[in-house]
């Protein structure tokens, strides 16, 4: 199989998923005043933004029309 033909499927999957799925995200809030510290670990789960989902379904296509259609 051509690379640019796997890359642009992969990429295409991945924008498809990033419209559905939500990815994790954790932050780490603390506060050190001399010996003592404070912390609190946040998780949330954010989707990508529509528009970036958008341009990862475009790049993949186009990859994968271009690795198609290149010659080996």
């Amino acid at each position: 199989m051509k690379v640019l033909l796997v890359v642009g499927v992969i990429i295409l999957v991945l924008g498809v998923v990033s419209l559905f799925v939500p990815f994790p995200h954790t932050e780490n809030h603390g506060v050190n005043a001399g010996p003592m510290s404070v912390n609190i670990q946040t998780k949330d789960n954010e989707k990508l933004p529509p528009a970036l989902s958008a341009v990862l379904i475009i790049a993949g296509v186009g990859m994968a029309i271009v690795g198609a259609r290149a010659k080996a």
